[in-house]
């Protein structure tokens, strides 16, 4: 299926491809695949293991950890909590990770709206990165700008929480 100029024009604004050129960003769309995700629908799982990342063309997603609430002694319960939410005006991409190993996918993404995706896996990204070493540096540093953000966010986020905890406890 051949890829729209509109959706050819929003991927050559995705972050992560930035700096590419006209020429290496058609080599990184040749390996994509479009992926329509109707409102509701799960993207990824939590737990389950990563082998693709997804340019966010349109649409919005809920981001979402379990979490095990202790309810007694003995009883656990678990429950998911919206962390975040994210757009494709805001967020270019996601499952980055799964580019650097098979690990466990670290949240479930469901669709909150009609989203369309160009998917790309791991391994036709390292085949592309093996061929033109200039496309996987330039996506690879971007990838670790996106990684180093969140990371960043989550350690204010971490500060947050423990400093209202540590308020509330010492009430």
């Amino acid at each position: 299926m051949a890829i729209s100029e509109k959706e050819t024009g929003l991927l050559r604004n995705v972050a992560i491809l930035r700096d590419l050129s006209e020429e290496q960003i058609d080599k990184v769309i040749a390996i994509a695949k479009r992926v329509s995700v109707k409102s509701g629908g799960a993207i990824m799982h939590e737990g389950e293991q990563g082998e693709t990342m997804y340019l966010f063309i349109r649409g919005e997603v809920d981001v979402t950890k379990n979490l095990t609430l202790k309810l007694g002694e003995r009883d656990f319960a678990k429950t998911e909590k919206s962390m975040n939410k994210l757009s494709s005006d805001r967020a270019s991409v996601f499952g980055e990770m799964a580019m650097f190993g098979p690990e466990p996918r670290s949240a479930t993404i469901t669709a909150s709206s009609d989203c369309v995706l160009y998917e790309i896996n791991r391994k036709d990204f390292l085949a592309l990165c093996d061929a033109d070493p200039k496309i996987g540096l330039s996506i690879i540093r971007r990838i670790a700008s996106v990684l180093c953000s969140r990371v960043r966010k989550g350690n204010e986020d971490v500060l947050k929480l423990s400093t209202a905890l540590s308020i509330a406890l010492s009430r």
